[in-house]
């Protein structure tokens, strides 16, 4: 386990649920188990839609010219039907004789719910159907229905564009977010978790708001404009219809809290299955060097299982809601059709306007249960807007400061001054440790594992902020810089190698874009990078995969290495940066490296102390002070921690053999 590790296990822990089962990552990256409300989160993502107001308002006044048009349908067709019916019972009637002496003498003969029916209707008797009157209202519903759609396709393009939009912005300020969080919080954060936040969880988002936003919109709107039209063509069916609303409210009330704990579960598991799946793959050879194959897999099921409960459950519950209305919506059908036929016999309604109000009993019925079945995707899109927000409440590291201070060009003086810091304030790490690195001068650092080698080299990054003390880079305090201008001055080469999918030469080039060929290939020569880089297929211009597989792991530091010697940056750290390398390689990178650390600052740590015997200083650490500090043959000389670590080292394995 390297140092880095070590420190990482003593840093605080973001709260968790206790962990289900055992297995070498139980209970790793728990989110919270408490979330956000449904209606301020639904609130807060509504909220980001306010820079598509314009949109926004071309897509609303197209939804109610397309529902208007809808909505009028069925009144028009109405019509028709009267046409159709009207036609069919005047064929019936003797020619000759007037509409209202057939009433007249339906009425003598005792016939009066015919005579009404008969009466209310406009009929010419002996003649058939008017088709010249149906030709012309069923091209008028043609019409009407086909602007309909027309004003319906055009709002959802450009609904389309609010959204992606509306995502692209979100994506930018998550990435925005993430760049301004600590390196506190990606030690807490598993990567397969935080990844599932930036990834999954936005998709799904956009997801939601593709399909409820206009769907939401057109609901509403339909089961307006429905309404109005039922009661124009009869009171009595309309109350009869709004039962349907009470019903639709308090079923998906119901349902819908019973159901958003189980999505918020549901993305939680996901998060928690990507981050076990990352880190099971990322550290494949392991398990299997290790025979945990068995146990990971349990893991995995186990945690598989959980997402498919949560999943079923989630999806299960808000299912119930649009069969539910549907029921409803079916019971309120069949009385609309019982009422409906009766008024018709007393010719209280025509037969016309009972069919375009049972059409408009389903267009009614319609939108509220799309309502209600909407609710699950308005629930999970909700649950995972609350995973996102929790990413952009986190706290950010402190701002620059408004009037940074600069320095020129320095040759790299680094001053501690009664430094401070710890990762938990109950367990203090460095304590008021001085120390002065001169220009041009190599800085050992060695330790036992968690003496805090690395947590230092941190602090002059600024990957954390002191407790206490300051730290000053050629007389300029690094806490009054930007971290933009104090980076660049500073170089890294880290134990765990890190490429990029590319080619080895824009790899190389990295730290600085703008070098020249003849730069990027002195680099590469300087670090023994050009010897291997000839031996592949297509050199420089060779291709890189993002876990750089098709390159070995001393080649792939000798990279890290040609790219921190193309930077040549003020203040050099060399964290384990040869660990990878053959000893034959370590000689030549070591040539190199002092090349580059000509009037620079260098920080070596080192676990290997054959390679820091000509630093020009070496600090001992343990538990975060500095024990011991001078040359190598001072320090054995002196006997005490650096020469127990040297023996521990060298002596062993003589003993060993004895």
């Amino acid at each position: 386990m390297s140092d880095t590790d070590t420190e990482i296990e003593d840093r605080p822990t973001v709260p968790a649920r206790p962990p289900r089962g055992g297995g070498p990552w139980a209970g790793a990256g728990m989110p919270v188990e408490k979330s956000m409300n449904f209606v301020p989160s639904a609130k807060r993502l509504l909220s980001r839609l306010k820079p598509e107001w314009f949109p926004l308002t071309i897509v609303t006044l197209l939804a109610i010219l397309s529902v208007g048009l809808t909505v009028i349908g069925p009144k028009i067709l109405g019509e028709a039907t009267n046409i159709i019916f009207e036609g069919a019972i005047s064929q019936n009637l003797p020619a000759g004789a007037t509409q209202e002496q057939i009433v007249d003498g339906l009425r003598a003969q005792g016939e009066t719910d015919r005579a009404n029916m008969l009466e209310s209707m406009d009929l010419t008797p002996g003649e058939g159907i008017d088709f010249a009157a149906l030709s012309g209202v069923l091209l008028l519903v043609l019409a009407i229905y086909g602007f309909a759609f027309l004003f319906g396709w055009v709002q959802a393009l450009v609904l389309n564009g609010v959204v992606q939009r509306t995502m692209y912005r979100l994506r930018e300020d998550v990435e925005t977010k993430v760049n301004r969080l600590p390196l506190s919080f990606f030690d807490r954060m598993p990567r397969g978790e935080l990844l599932s936040r930036v990834t999954n969880d936005i998709d799904n988002i956009s997801q939601t708001l593709q399909q409820t936003l206009s769907q939401v919109l057109v609901s509403l709107l339909s089961v307006i404009g429905v309404l109005a039209m039922m009661f124009s063509i009869s009171p009595l069916l309309a109350g009869i219809a709004l039962v349907t609303i009470p019903l639709t409210v308090l079923i998906t009330t119901v349902i819908a809290k019973r159901s958003q704990k189980k999505f918020v579960d549901q993305w939680a598991h996901t998060g928690e299955l990507n981050a076990q799946i990352e880190e099971m793959y990322t550290g494949h050879a392991i398990v299997k060097v290790f025979g945990r194959s068995r146990e990971v897999s349990s893991r995995f099921s186990e945690k598989n299982d959980e997402l498919f409960q949560a999943s079923f459950g989630a999806q299960f519950i808000s299912g119930i809601i649009m069969p539910s209305m549907m029921f409803v919506g079916n019971l309120v059908y069949v009385a609309i059709a019982v009422v409906g036929g009766l008024q018709v016999a007393t010719g209280a309604l025509s037969l016309g306007s009972v069919q375009a109000f049972i059409q408009y009993s389903r267009q009614f019925t319609q939108p509220l249960t799309q309502l209600g079945s909407m609710a699950n995707l308005l629930q999970s899109g909700v649950a995972s807007a609350e995973r996102v927000f929790e990413l952009f409440d986190a706290d950010e590291q402190s701002p620059d400061p408004e009037n940074p201070a600069t320095s020129d060009a320095g040759k790299g003086r680094l001053v501690f001054d009664g430094v401070s810091f710890s990762y938990s304030a109950d367990k203090p790490l460095i304590s008021n440790l001085d120390l002065v690195a001169e220009p041009g001068n190599t800085i050992a650092i060695v330790g036992p594992t968690g003496a805090g080698k690395t947590t230092l080299v941190n602090l002059i990054l600024r990957f954390y902020e002191l407790d206490s003390g300051r730290i000053t880079l050629d007389g300029v305090d690094i806490s009054r810089m930007t971290r933009l201008d104090l980076r660049s001055r500073v170089g890294m080469v880290l134990q765990d190698t890190w490429l990029f999918g590319g080619t080895i030469r824009d790899n190389i080039a990295y730290g600085r874009p703008d070098a020249t060929e003849e730069e990027i290939l002195e680099a590469a020569r300087a670090t023994y990078v050009d010897r291997f880089v000839h031996s592949l297929p297509d050199g420089y211009d060779t291709v890189l995969d993002d876990e750089a597989s098709n390159v070995s792991a001393g080649e792939k530091q000798l990279l890290t290495i040609a790219r921190a010697f193309l930077a040549r940056p003020s203040v050099l750290i060399l964290d384990e940066a040869t660990s990878s390398v053959d000893t034959r390689t370590e000689l030549l990178v070591q040539k190199a490296m002092s090349t580059l650390r000509q009037d620079r600052t260098s920080f070596v740590i080192a676990h290997r102390l054959s390679t820091i015997r000509d630093a020009d200083l070496i600090l001992v650490m343990e538990s975060g002070q500095i024990v011991e500090q001078g040359s190598h043959e001072t320090l054995l000389a002196r006997g005490g921690a650096y020469f127990n670590l040297y023996n521990s080292q060298f002596a062993a394995p003589v003993s060993d053999a004895d």
